[in-house]
C-alpha cells in the first residue's frame, strides 16, 4: 500500500520524527545539527560566489560563545524512541547507517533503543581514489567543496573505533541488513536501515554508472547510478525476508527524508513540484511512503489522506503489540487501521513544519508558508493545484488568517530550540545551484 502525501523534510530532524513519533520542535530539535566549522566556511565560499545576489544571513556573533558542539546536538535521551519500545515487547533491535541525532550524553543509537548500531560515521562511499567508483564534484556548491575535503570512508559499531567497511557503502549496508535478517529470522526484530545514499558526495560504483550509458549528463548518470545500487539493496533486502520465510508477517515501510536537493544540480530531479530539499515547497517535502506487508495490507492500495513520518512510530509500535507512552503528546498515528478502514476519517487534520521563522501549516486541502525573510505569505489549494503554482494569499485573506491561528496553536505547543541556527541560506524554488540567481527569482531563506 502506499500513502500519499507528505512526510516531513529534511536531514536530521526527520530521524528525530521517526524514531520519537513526535514533532521534533516537541523537544527542542528544530534545526539540523551541523559542524560550526563547516557552516563558516560554507558561508564565506557562498558570499564570495558571484552568481549568488542573496549571501546568506549569519548569526556567529550572536549565539553563545558556549554553544554545543556537533555531538552534543541530537535527540534528548528523555525520548522514547520506537527501539526502546518494541525491545520491551521482546523485539530485537538493528540500526544500520546514518543516525545524525547526537553523539554523546546518552543519545547514540545503541543507547536510544537499539541493540546493535553499525553507525555510518562519516561521509563518503567509497576512498576516492578507489577505482571501482565514478564521482562527480560541484564546485558551485560549497557544501559538497567541504564534504570532499572532509569525510571518509568509515563506519563504526556500538560507539567503538573507526574501520573502513569491506564494500562499497550502499551494498554494504544491504549486506549488514541481510545478515540481520537471517540471525533473527527466530524471533521478532526491529531494523531501522537509514541508507546514505543517494545523498552527496555523489559517488556510485562503476558497474552502476556503466551501465546507465544511454544517460549523457555525467551527475545524472552518476546520481542515476546512486539510486541502481540502492534499488538493488531495497529488492535484496525483501528477496532475504521471502528466503526466510517472513515476507508474509514482516511489515517494511520504505520513505525518503526529503526531495532532491538544488545543490546536486538536476533541474528535474522533483518534477512536477516545485522547491527542493531546505524548502517546505512541494518538491522538499512530498516524498514516497510505501508500506507492505502482505498478511495485513491489500497490495496495489493507495491511500490519499495526507501522512507523516511520526506516523511510522504510529504504525509499527501498533504492529509490534506496543503502547505509546502515555506521558507526552505522541503525534504519530497507526496507518494500517486507516488503510485497512479499522479506523475512519484522516489521521490528521493538520501538519505543520517549522524552521525557525519559515514555517509552514497544511490543513484542509489547503497550504500555508510564511516567513521573515523574504517577508512573504504562500497559500496554495493542494487539491487544485498540486505543483504550487497560483499564490492565493492576496485573493483569500480570511484562509490565511484561518491557517496562522492554526499555526499560531501549534506553535504554543512546541518548545524553545536546543541549540541556535547559525545561518540562513537563501534558495531559489526554481533554480538550481548550478544556475546563476536573478533579482526575479522566487525565493525562501532557510535557518539552520
Amino acid at each position: 500500500a502506499e500513502a500519499a502525501p507528505p512526510p516531513p523534510m529534511d536531514l536530521a530532524p526527520v530521524g528525530a520524527t521517526i524514531l520519537s513519533g513526535r514533532y521534533p520542535t516537541r523537544f527542542g530539535f528544530e534545526f539540523t545539527p551541523t559542524p560550526g566549522n563547516m557552516l563558516r566556511v560554507v558561508s564565506r565560499l557562498t558570499a564570495g560566489d558571484p552568481n549568488r545576489l542573496r549571501p546568506p544571513v549569519t548569526h556567529f556573533d550572536t549565539v553563545p560563545h558556549d554553544q554545543l558542539s556537533f555531538d552534543q546536538m541530537g535527540m534528548p535521551p528523555s525520548e522514547v524512541t520506537i527501539a526502546e519500545l518494541l525491545r520491551e515487547r521482546g523485539y530485537h533491535t538493528v540500526h544500520i547507517g546514518k543516525w545524525h541525532l547526537g553523539g554523546t550524553g546518552g543519545m547514540g543509537a545503541h543507547e536510544q533503543g537499539f541493540d546493535e548500531s553499525l553507525l555510518m560515521a562519516s561521509g563518503l562511499y567509497l576512498r576516492e581514489d578507489d577505482p571501482r567508483s565514478v564521482s562527480a564534484k560541484h564546485d558551485f556548491d560549497p557544501i559538497d567543496r567541504f564534504l570532499w575535503a572532509n569525510m571518509k570512508w568509515a563506519v563504526s559499531f556500538n560507539g567503538g573505533a573507526r574501520f573502513e567497511p569491506d564494500a562499497y557503502l550502499t551494498d554494504y549496508f544491504t549486506d549488514q541488513a541481510v545478515e540481520v535478517i537471517e540471525a533473527n529470522r527466530n524471533r521478532p526484530f526491529l531494523l531501522y536501515l537509514a541508507h546514505w545514499a543517494p545523498h552527496t558526495p555523489l559517488q556510485a560504483l562503476r558497474d552502476d554508472y556503466d551501465a546507465l550509458s544511454h544517460i549523457e549528463d555525467h551527475s545524472l548518470r552518476v546520481y542515476a547510478a546512486m539510486i541502481r545500487s540502492l534499488d538493488r539493496g531495497v529488492g535484496r533486502v525483501l528477496e532475504a525476508l521471502r528466503e526466510n520465510g517472513l515476507e508474509e508477517n514482516t511489515l517494511v515501510i520504505f520513505t525518503s527524508d526529503n526531495g532532491g536537493a538544488n545543490y546536486i544540480g538536476l533541474p528535474e530531479v522533483n518534477r512536477p513540484y516545485r522547491g527542493w530539499k531546505i524548502t517546505f515547497f512541494e518538491g522538499g517535502i512530498h516524498v514516497p511512503f510505501f508500506l507492505r506487508w502482505p498478511a495485513v495490507l491489500p497490495a496495489g492500495r493507495v491511500y490519499e489522506e495526507a501522512v507523516h513520518h511520526f506516523d511510522i512510530y504510529g504504525t509499527a509500535a501498533a504492529a509490534g503489540g506496543a503502547v505509546p507512552p502515555a506521558d507526552r503528546k505522541v503525534d504519530g498515528r497507526d496507518l494500517v487501521a486507516f488503510i485497512t478502514g479499522e479506523e475512519s476519517g484522516r489521521p490528521h487534520e493538520a501538519l505543520f513544519w517549522r524552521s525557525g521563522h519559515y514555517q509552514v501549516v497544511r490543513a484542509g486541502g489547503w497550504k500555508l508558508q510564511v516567513a521573515d525573510r523574504p517577508e512573504k505569505e504562500w497559500l496554495y489549494h493542494l487539491d487544485e493545484d498540486p505543483t504550487e503554482q497560483a499564490n492565493l494569499a492576496e485573493r483569500h485573506p480570511e484562509k490565511v488568517a484561518e491557517l496562522r491561528r492554526l499555526l499560531a496553536a501549534h506553535n504554543a505547543e512546541q518548545v524553545e530550540p536546543l541549540w541556535p541556527a547559525l545561518i540562513e541560506a537563501s534558495v531559489s524554488i526554481d533554480k538550481t545551484l548550478r544556475e546563476p540567481e536573478a533579482e526575479d527569482d522566487e525565493y525562501i531563506y532557510w535557518p539552520n
